[in-house]
């Protein structure tokens, strides 16, 4: 129990850590503001892309951290980002376009399989 619980943490803060620490780079470069995410259509696709791929990272980091069933700790990190992902839609949604937070929001279960999902490819090729 406790792997597991330390394999979905380990995949939820390299997310974290990577997403801020790329978006601070960014602010203290002037790129994007501090406060919101109204710039133009190109770099809020390019924010989401880089979440993305932390994203999917941190699924694919908890899959391979996991004691056993790696699937099960990617889908347990995206139910995390899921519940995250809508309370930030609904709480923090109008500090950029809209359909930013619910794209995260609607990505979320995909981007988990797909990490869980590569873990998987890895293995299975070795």
């Amino acid at each position: 129990m406790l792997k597991s619980f330390i394999a979905v943490l380990a995949g939820f803060f390299s997310n974290v850590i990577l997403s801020v620490l790329a978006d601070t780079i960014l602010k203290i470069a002037g790129i994007i503001p501090y406060d919101n995410l109204f710039v133009s259509t190109p770099m809020v696709l390019f924010v989401l892309g880089y979440r993305i791929v932390f994203s999917v990272f941190g699924c694919y980091l908890a899959a391979k951290l996991a004691p056993k069933n790696p699937m099960f700790h990617s889908f347990v990190l995206g139910g995390i980002g899921l519940v995250l992902g809508i309370t930030g839609a609904v709480f923090a949604g109008h500090l950029g376009p809209w359909w930013y937070a619910w794209s995260l929001v609607l990505l979320t279960l995909p981007i988990s399989y797909l990490g869980g999902k590569i873990y998987l490819w890895q293995e299975n090729s070795k």
